[in-house]
């Protein structure tokens, strides 16, 4: 389910792709089944092409990797959670506008 410039993140991989990274990472965990993650799919897609470059953009499958969200007390989805030099710089729950996810962004990236 991940878009142009989004990477698919799992439980195995989280730490190269996410904590280890030299840019900052949005991390969008998601479900199947839940129809605001579907709803804020295609805005976290637009934000990872927007800022293509600069920002690293992951989804997690909260089905079928249980560790990361567990780790990170991911009780509700969609949650974004945003990192900067491994550690949780901001995070949003639920379905937010675009302009609410850019602005956590260019918080991030300044």
């Amino acid at each position: 389910m991940a878009g142009l410039g989004v990477l698919e993140v799992t439980d195995a991989t989280f730490d190269q792709e996410v904590l280890q990274s030299q840019q900052p990472v949005l991390v969008d965990f998601w479900a199947v089944w839940c129809g605001p993650c579907k709803a804020i799919a295609p805005v976290v897609d637009s934000v990872a092409a927007a800022y293509a470059g600069k920002l690293k953009v992951a989804k997690v499958n909260v089905d079928e990797n249980g560790g990361v969200p567990s780790r990170y007390g991911i009780r509700g989805i969609p949650t974004l959670l945003f990192f900067k030099g491994g550690k949780v710089a901001d995070q949003i729950v639920g379905y937010v506008s675009q302009e609410a996810i850019q602005e956590k962004v260019d918080r991030l990236l300044a």
